[in-house]
């Protein structure tokens, strides 16, 4: 081939070069033999840089073509047979696409929700753990206003004891000494 496929059909503004690249390559790989749509294209880009309008260069092309058994049948022929080939490659491209839609974006988006889920899990045992605290906390509370009192209360017999004690032998203490003066 003269002119690279890319550059016949790659010429337009904003086309993606490495899906143009992917593309023409394809074609070029199923080239078939002898003058066909994708020479005929060429011979139209040629005629196209000699700023021949298109009508003429499309009909000047195409008689150059006919001296060498191209027909307008195999010129249409051919070029369904390209447009297969670039469909069999937007087919490939699409199954390879959605398997990296499944791998790249299906595979986070299952990874984010199993994430939020364990998270929301987390919360419900953080949150019957503050439960458990809180619970603990009021025992915690409770039995120290129990000791409290309990202390309290020991305190207060203790010193009835002593106070009872004390008086019982202070009585005893005075019969003997009055059991010593007196007798």
């Amino acid at each position: 081939m003269q002119k690279s496929l890319k550059t016949i059909f790659g010429s337009y503004h904003g086309l993606d070069e490495k899906s143009v690249e992917f593309l023409t390559q394809a074609l070029e790989r199923s080239n078939l033999p002898g003058f066909d749509y994708l020479e005929f294209k060429q011979s139209l880009l040629a005629l196209g840089e000699m700023n021949i309008d298109e009508a003429t260069a499309i009909k000047s092309a195409f008689a150059t073509a006919s001296t060498v058994g191209l027909t307008k049948d195999k010129l249409i022929k051919t070029a369904e047979h390209y447009k297969g080939v670039l469909n069999a490659e937007k087919s490939q491209f699409d199954a390879a696409l959605q398997k990296q839609m499944q791998q790249k974006v299906q595979g986070k988006l299952e990874e984010v929700d199993k994430l939020r889920k364990q998270i929301d899990d987390y919360r419900l045992k953080i949150q019957q753990l503050q439960e458990k605290i809180t619970s603990s906390q009021a025992i915690i509370d409770q039995a120290d206003e129990h000791i409290r009192q309990s202390k309290e209360k020991i305190e207060q017999t203790r010193e009835n004891f002593e106070n009872t004690w004390q008086s019982i032998q202070n009585q005893i203490n005075q019969d003997v000494d009055n059991i010593n003066r007196y007798l």
